[in-house]
């Protein structure tokens, strides 16, 4: 598969889960007042699981195994949760920078990180074998 549709593909299915990641974020944060962290941090996971099962379908296109997958994906997310959503606590809570704003930061961190690591972590021997 030409490398290139695989990223488009990634982008556009990881802004399915953007949608879902800011929706659900405006929810915590907007109508429930919650803080930064608790909000980033419950949309985060549900971006993560949309985005994986879409991804490892229709981006890798990938029968690797799933459970092993997503320890790695875990794995990923257990080292950019905690220091996206401290970093994002800390511009937003106390230097009062705008939650959207350090959202859309930590999205697009997200996206391209772990996009490099799903293909060549994850999915590195495994892409492409569930045609």
């Amino acid at each position: 598969m030409n490398e290139t549709w695989r990223f488009v593909k990634f982008v556009l299915f990881s802004a399915s889960a953007g949608l879902i990641e800011i929706g659900s974020f405006a929810l915590l944060n907007e109508v429930m007042d919650w803080p930064y962290w608790p909000s980033y941090l419950i949309a985060l996971v549900l971006s993560v699981l949309w985005n994986f099962t879409l991804n490892r379908k229709f981006t890798f296109r990938s029968a690797a195994n799933v459970p092993k997958a997503m320890l790695l994906v875990a794995a990923y997310y257990a080292v950019f949760t905690p220091a996206t959503t401290l970093l994002g606590s800390y511009l937003a809570d106390t230097l009062g920078w705008n939650e959207y704003l350090v959202t859309g930061i930590n999205m697009l961190l997200n996206v391209t990180t772990e996009f490099l690591y799903q293909k060549y972590v994850v999915y590195r021997k495994q892409i492409d074998n569930a045609i």
